[in-house]
């Protein structure tokens, strides 16, 4: 069965976002194993939030993150920059990868601030899920329910339509 590691940076802090993820997670553990990480947002000083302090969170959250990503997964970074798919062409992405020889996937949202760019490097996929502006939490949510459509789609069941 194949792995998929979501590495979310921060919590979830109200209770619809901890419950839309966590049904999500039910109805994709008949597709796949999923494993949820939870990794802690670096603290920023508001008011001194220069580029370089911001930079050096997000190298701290980075280590994290690679040091969290399963050897055998291939890494996909959420990143603004990154290449939009439709549901269609996720679900051909995790195909070609269980076709490969290396299904496990693992994908990564970082905090409000980004991804660090050691991070975005070593992603075999940079994926944006839209042009528009979400809340790091809200991408959980929206990822989760776009993996289980994936999962859908390639399984042939009737909840893509």
């Amino acid at each position: 069965m194949q792995t998929v590691t979501v590495i979310g940076v921060g919590r979830l802090g109200q209770p619809f976002l901890q419950q839309g993820c966590a049904e999500y997670a039910k109805r994709l553990s008949a597709f796949c194993d999923l494993k949820l990480v939870e990794l802690p947002e670096e603290m920023i000083r508001e008011k001194a939030a220069g580029d370089a302090e911001i930079r050096r969170a997000l190298q701290k959250e980075g280590e994290r993150i690679l040091a969290a990503v399963p050897k055998s997964a291939s890494l996909v970074a959420l990143c603004i920059e990154g290449k939009q798919l439709s549901s269609e062409e996720l679900a051909d992405f995790f195909q070609q990868k269980a076709l490969s020889g290396r299904a496990d996937v693992a994908f990564v949202i970082g905090s409000s601030h980004g991804l660090s760019d050691e991070v975005k490097a070593r992603a075999a996929l940079r994926l944006s899920m839209s042009r528009m502006t979400f809340p790091h939490q809200l991408a959980r949510l929206m990822l989760l329910e776009q993996i289980y459509r994936a999962a859908s789609i390639n399984a042939g069941t009737r909840y893509h339509k």
